[in-house]
């Protein structure tokens, strides 16, 4: 797909207060060059410093994939020139080309300030399956399913997978799913708490269009605050959260939202919440 527009093969719009990125690629399995990689990312950034912007949905076109995780055939990304006697690859390489690419696209759901859905319409296999799990919610198709397909190619989880597996399913669980690199059909998922919901493949769109436009209308920065904490929680003791805790609370407190809240709750409304 070298010459397809980047914006074709990494679909970006965003329309009442939901960004949706789409993955378009559906003749290479919805794959990623590092081209279409870093655009995510990008977009992922840039929607969370959007105040237009109040959720974000990841999907993926077709019906066969959501993403199977890196395509090396696209270009690469330039890297400085070496020493003409220097071998093909150095100390460092490898472990640069990690966090510069997959992990820094991970880290970009994880950190982006409002929440962020994925709507699994398929497989979604090695570094695509560990994009699914740094979405805050996870829809799923019934016909997908999810790899943690590494081992198969004598390769190690990369994408932020032996931090994020663990942390939904337990140690004991991720060992398994990443030992035998079995397929884990998206019933199995929702067994599991990767996906939150489990739907008819017709019903895919509708179900996240439903809940996408919930957190549209819901208080942004509450969501986003929330999600920070959640985040941490495992790396916190309880002295840590318990004061993070009270210093979101804080910062909440000069929302627009926040205000919005307390005064329809004493007028006895429905509030609307502007997202700041």
């Amino acid at each position: 797909m070298a010459d397809v527009p980047i914006d074709e093969q990494v679909r970006y719009e965003v329309a009442d207060g939901i960004a949706r990125i789409t993955i378009n690629a559906p003749d290479q399995g919805n794959s990623l060059t590092a081209a279409m990689r870093d655009r995510i990312t990008d977009r992922l950034e840039w929607s969370s410093a959007d105040h237009n912007v109040r959720v974000v949905v990841l999907g993926a076109a077709g019906e066969r994939h959501f993403c199977t995780g890196a395509n090396l055939g696209g270009p690469q990304p330039e890297v400085p020139a070496r020493p003409d006697d220097a071998p093909d690859r150095l100390l460092g390489d490898a472990a640069r080309m990690i966090r510069r690419g997959w992990q820094r696209l991970v880290a970009a759901v994880l950190d982006n300030e409002k929440p962020v859905v994925a709507a699994v319409n398929g497989t979604a296999a090695g570094g695509g399956a560990n994009l699914v799990l740094a979405c805050d919610l996870v829809v799923m198709a019934d016909t997908a399913k999810l790899v943690e397909v590494f081992v198969r190619r004598g390769i190690l989880p990369d994408a932020g997978g032996a931090y994020l597996l663990p942390r939904i399913v337990g140690p004991q669980v991720a060992k398994e799913l990443m030992f035998l690199a079995d397929d884990v059909p998206a019933e199995r998922c929702r067994e599991l708490g990767i996906a939150n919901r489990v739907v008819p493949a017709a019903d895919l769109a509708a179900t996240v269009d439903e809940l996408a436009g919930r957190l549209a209308d819901a208080p942004t920065k509450a969501l986003g605050l929330t999600k920070w904490l959640v985040n941490r929680s495992f790396e916190s003791s309880r002295h840590t959260a318990f004061e993070e805790e009270a210093t979101a609370q804080e910062l909440l407190t000069a929302s627009v939202d926040f205000n919005e809240g307390l005064a329809a709750f004493r007028e006895r409304r429905n509030p609307t919440f502007r997202g700041f």
